[in-house]
């Protein structure tokens, strides 16, 4: 698979994860604030830093990736990548949807795992990136643990 395809098609996932949870998090935004929040949660500021920077890491990690690896390393980042998104976008459906928090929590449980070989092939690709990676995952552990914070207040 050529670079410009592998760098597209994330491209691509990454813009469809952007704009459609952008959407469904903005769906039920006064039902979002009545719930009591987890005393871990992070200030709003946090958010609102977090994850544009994530999303501009996975478009930066995206073009690296195929250039640095071999066509199957290419093809499971894609293929993660795929899925940890897809686990992300439930997670949002869910949760500001039908307020099927406990399921939700387990969406982001799974994006959070698919998101594992995602790190590891960053770290191939480049220490740096996957340095740059670290708060990426370590940002779906904390909203996976939020998430079951909701669910069970």
């Amino acid at each position: 698979m050529s670079r410009t395809v592998v760098g597209i098609l994330g491209t691509a996932i990454i813009a469809v994860y952007a704009i459609v949870s952008g959407r469904w998090v903005a769906t039920d935004a006064e039902w979002y604030r009545s719930l009591p929040r987890p005393a871990w949660q992070p200030p709003s500021i946090v958010i609102g830093i977090i994850w544009p920077y994530n999303f501009a890491m996975l478009i930066v990690a995206t073009w690296l990736v195929p250039s640095r690896l071999s066509s199957t390393h290419q093809l499971v980042w894609l293929m993660s990548l795929t899925l940890s998104v897809g686990a992300a976008l439930t997670w949002a459906r869910l949760f500001y949807g039908p307020h099927s928090l406990l399921a939700s929590a387990f969406a982001l449980v799974l994006a959070t795992l698919f998101t594992l070989p995602l790190l590891v092939i960053a770290f191939r690709v480049s220490p740096a990136l996957g340095i740059a990676f670290v708060p990426y995952q370590l940002w779906l552990a904390v909203a996976t643990s939020l998430a079951f914070g909701y669910a069970t207040q």
